[in-house]
């Protein structure tokens, strides 16, 4: 199963083309996504359909990373950016519930240590990157560095940076990040880049129900008000650096998430299709090899 082409140039944001972020739903992708833009039963709840799709993926993602694995020749980086609560853990819990937990991990990017904050903004992102055959995700990333920078600039100050080059500095920072993201790719990782893209009322209501909900309420920080207190200047950094940074290489996908289950379907769906386009192989055996290889299952069903 795969997703359809149109949906992925639907929530692709192509390079060199505004992002519009004020323009793309948040509830649903306007195409038919499920079955390969197949007709489907009218009647079906959407739930239960993008429930079984998700499913289908997951397996196809089970394919794929052993595959990726096998080859040895490229890695995967998934990058996940979204504002707080669009469902960036359980988007990764449920899509990547299939792979084999020794060829992925996670990485979370919090508030860098003292360390961190002594090198540039890419160097701990490098550190963490994929060895071939294998997947990774930064749950957010280095583009923190242009968003939650972009809206406190006074963080730079505290980092050693300066804040006073405007859109100059910025600008220059886009350019790391498509040069750091072009040298990666030409070197056999593939990118993937994730926006879940949350309406304003739907995190309103995610936030009061982990408030009503004892065994949610861990999740809810005062840190988070405060941060959707300044929901338009995340927005705007968002739509700039989504614009900026969508190139051939390493393309945006801006996933709607309102409703998880298709979120996490969508997000699976453009998963698989990356690894397919890497076009991998099983390693073939070279003929002295398979010799060896026959060998030795002569020898041991000699012992039966």
């Amino acid at each position: 199963m795969k997703l359809g082409h149109e949906v992925l140039e639907e929530l692709r944001v192509e390079p060199g083309q505004a992002a519009r972020l004020d323009h793309r739903s948040t509830s649903h992708a306007a195409t038919n996504w499920l079955h390969n833009g197949e007709p489907r039963e009218p009647d079906a709840p959407r739930k239960k359909l993008a429930e079984e799709d998700l499913a289908a993926f997951v397996r196809e993602l089970e394919r794929a990373q052993e595959l990726l694995w096998a080859s040895g020749t490229h890695s995967l980086l998934i990058v996940l950016q979204a504002l707080d609560a669009a469902g960036k853990d359980g988007t990764i819990k449920h899509v990547m519930s299939g792979v084999n937990p020794q060829g992925c991990r996670v990485v979370s990017f919090k508030q860098p240590s003292t360390t961190e904050a002594a090198h540039d903004f890419l160097w701990r992102a490098n550190a963490a990157l994929p060895a071939r055959g294998e997947i990774t995700i930064f749950n957010r990333s280095y583009y923190e560095d242009v968003l939650v920078v972009r809206v406190h600039p006074e963080i730079l100050a505290h980092e050693g940076g300066d804040p006073a080059g405007g859109s100059h500095f910025w600008r220059r920072r886009y350019e790391d990040i498509n040069a750091f993201e072009h040298h990666l790719h030409r070197n056999h990782t593939r990118i993937v880049k994730i926006f879940l893209h949350l309406s304003r009322d739907e995190q309103r209501r995610r936030f009061l129900d982990r408030l009503d909900d004892p065994d949610k309420r861990w999740k809810f920080s005062s840190a988070d008000l405060v941060e959707r207190g300044f929901w338009d200047d995340y927005q705007r950094a968002y739509e700039e650096a989504l614009t900026a940074t969508s190139t051939p290489w390493a393309p945006w996908y801006v996933v709607p998430a309102d409703h998880k289950y298709e979120l996490r379907a969508l997000v699976g769906g453009i998963i698989v299709d990356a690894i397919d386009q890497l076009d991998l192989h099983a390693p073939v055996v070279d003929p002295a090899r398979a010799s060896a290889l026959e060998e030795a299952r002569r020898t041991l069903a000699a012992e039966a």
